[in-house]
């Protein structure tokens, strides 16, 4: 999600009945206000007073399956159900513009045939430590993916509260927004020993020089304040004062989420499902209008998104556990060199990175199905 929508013409083409914004809204002031970054603030907040020091081990994986499975898989399946959906138009149809076009073919088709290649050769080749290096691919793509969706989130919502900032502005979110990532990813590699385990397997960090480091920290550290000066100065002069619940979401992804979320090992662990969940709210909004779009009755609508959410658990189940954990059983390879979990861990380095790419393309600028769908309200239609 990226600032795709930042003027009046998004609602160009979009029928009457639904160019109306919901209030302000993607849902409601406190759903959105929870589901795009504030709720995780409460809560990680009350996970490093009450449980500084975690859950035991065993409490630990219960509630991984469990969120994985509600809110964590499904938010990747989303983003294939949405990405494939019609994609030989999208891709080779003359309904998009052909830059977009080219960017649906290559991150639909080029991308999973790299990875595949990528990730078949260092198995074939037995060389577990080129394979284990896709996982610190995964990691330094998972602080771009989190900073373009937290800045996306606050221009969704600065639009929809017709806040909007100026270019300058956006630009200095923009830097602050990478120079974190590159604080949160330098980091990582400059805190962890040399090797790892990771779903089985050794995971490989960058040497990174000190002197790095503290460059990243100081240029994250003066953007920052930048930052804070651009939402200041909305905040006095701007015409409708602050989209808070898009400043809360940037905020808390770049840095709750992000350079200070090894505060505490739970929190480590529950941050991804506040991620999909700020996923999660734009795509049902999506798939409302989407489906009040298409002229389905009210309880259509609802039975649309539904029928959406299912299949995304499933397909989420299926591609992180249910079909590589059978792979591992059934398939025969050295599991003294990869580990028992070999296909499991191929599975998360592949849908994991490719998720990105896909989300590059769906929610960028110029894309008019994020442009007709983000910034409209399902009517009111009669039930069945």
């Amino acid at each position: 999600m990226t600032d795709t929508t930042q003027s009046a013409p998004a609602f160009a083409g979009v029928p009457a009945r639904l160019a109306t914004p919901r209030a302000g809204y993607l849902f409601s002031p406190w759903f959105d206000f929870f589901c795009l970054g504030g709720g995780s603030v409460l809560i990680l907040g009350l996970i490093v007073l009450l449980l500084p020091r975690g859950i035991p081990t065993a409490q630990e994986g219960a509630l991984i399956v469990l969120l994985m499975t509600l809110i964590n898989q499904p938010h990747f399946a989303h983003s294939y159900q949405m990405f494939y959906r019609n994609f030989g138009a999208k891709a080779f149809g003359t309904q998009y513009a052909r830059g977009l076009r080219l960017r649906y073919i290559v991150a639909g088709l080029v991308v999973p045939a790299g990875l595949i290649l990528f990730l078949g050769a260092a198995v074939v080749s037995r060389d577990e430590h080129l394979l284990s290096y896709g996982a610190n691919l995964m990691f330094f793509l998972v602080g771009w993916h989190y900073v373009k969706q937290g800045y996306g989130i606050l221009i969704v919502d600065s639009v929809q509260k017709r806040a909007l900032f100026s270019d300058r502005a956006k630009t200095i979110f923009r830097l602050n927004g990478y120079a974190c990532w590159m604080v949160a990813w330098l980091a990582l590699n400059h805190a962890l020993a040399k090797a790892t385990p990771y779903l089985g397997l050794v995971y490989y960090s960058f040497p990174v020089p000190t002197l790095l480091y503290d460059v990243a920290i100081a240029a994250a550290s003066l953007s920052t304040l930048a930052a804070l000066a651009m939402f200041a100065d909305a905040w006095r002069h701007g015409k409708n004062g602050l989209p808070w619940n898009g400043v809360i979401a940037y905020l808390t992804t770049l840095y709750l989420w992000l350079v200070f979320v090894h505060i505490n090992p739970l929190v480590l662990i529950v941050v991804p499902t506040f991620h999909s969940l700020q996923y999660l709210a734009v795509v049902w909004r999506y798939q409302l209008n989407e489906g009040a779009a298409r002229k389905l009755p009210a309880a259509g609508v609802w039975r649309n998104l539904a029928v959406f959410v299912i299949i995304g658990m499933v397909l989420g189940y299926l591609g992180f556990a249910g079909v590589p954990r059978l792979l591992d059983e059934v398939l025969s390879y050295d599991k003294h060199l990869f580990g028992p979990s070999l296909c499991v861990f191929v599975a998360y380095i592949f849908i994991n990175v490719h998720h990105y790419f896909l989300d590059n393309v769906m929610w960028r600028r110029g894309n008019p199905d994020v442009q007709q769908y983000i910034f409209t309200r399902p009517a009111a239609r009669p039930a069945n």
